[in-house]
């Protein structure tokens, strides 16, 4: 059993030796590194306010929601401007889901954020 053991560790380490190396000054990097963010927002935990801001071009059209954890939409911003700030004080505290949509309700981004009082 020690010998299989050994074996399996031993390919193991061959197989994945190279993950992550510089190959012809190329870095691999996954996939997901390459998500663009269209929306910046903080602070995280908020307590007060959350900021919203658009990082990169959008449509005034954007629709912008935001859940509770228990799914109840409890706040929608249509007409979405470049920076959007939401007064916290009628929220719990708790994990709120945010998400953008564009005209036809495609969701172009979602999130979520903590508010902590």
């Amino acid at each position: 059993m020690k010998n299989f053991t050994l074996l399996l560790l031993l390919g193991c380490m061959l197989h994945f030796s190279g993950f992550g190396q510089e190959k012809n000054g190329i870095v691999p990097v996954a996939a997901k590194d390459f998500t663009v963010k269209l929306i910046k927002f903080y602070p995280n935990p908020a307590t007060t306010v959350i900021n919203f801001e658009f990082q990169q071009g959008y449509d005034k059209s954007y629709n912008f929601q935001i859940y509770n954890f228990l799914g109840k939409k409890v706040l929608e911003i249509n007409n979405v401007s470049v920076n959007n700030q939401v007064n916290l004080s009628d929220f719990n505290r708790g994990v709120y889901i945010f998400q953008l949509r564009d005209k036809s309700g495609k969701i172009l981004e979602s999130g979520k954020f903590q508010v902590s009082k």
